[in-house]
């Protein structure tokens, strides 16, 4: 009597193809680099948000909040610990670019803005921690 397949299970996974594994390691290191540059952008948008003429930090908690996402996306994504300076490089230099004061006298982030400051603080010490954990962990086990 011939051996008849059960047709409902699906086949047995394998680990994936070395080629797919490194195209979705680099596409979330893309999305990650980008991902750094448009919550930059939404942060320093952020930085000016008034209420009754009064400055609000929900930029800070915005940065904080989204650093970690990044730092952690980051990882799982490229599989490296390294990985948590790729949303954090372009992050960094947005707000040094925003800093800079242009020819004709534009300026993102003024030395008078609280929140741009602490933004700016929190931010680097949200991606300095995230670094520091990653350094801090323990090597992955290989099971089997």
């Amino acid at each position: 009597m011939p051996v008849v397949e059960d047709q409902d299970t699906p086949p047995e996974a394998g680990p994936p193809p070395r080629l797919l594994d490194l195209g979705l390691r680099v596409t979330g290191g893309i999305v990650v680099v980008v991902a750094g540059v448009v919550t930059g952008v939404l942060e320093l948008l952020l930085a000016t948000l008034r209420v009754g003429g009064q400055l609000v930090g929900v930029s800070v908690l915005v940065a904080v909040g989204a650093n970690i996402a990044l730092s952690w996306f980051a990882h799982e994504a490229v599989g490296r610990r390294w990985a948590v300076a790729l949303p954090g490089v372009p992050w960094f230099a947005l707000m040094a670019v925003a800093a800079i004061r242009t020819n004709e006298g534009d300026l993102l982030l003024a030395g008078d803005n609280w929140v741009g400051l602490a933004m700016i603080v929190a931010g680097a010490m949200t991606f300095a921690v995230m670094g520091f954990r990653q350094v801090l962990a323990p090597p992955p086990t290989l099971n089997g």
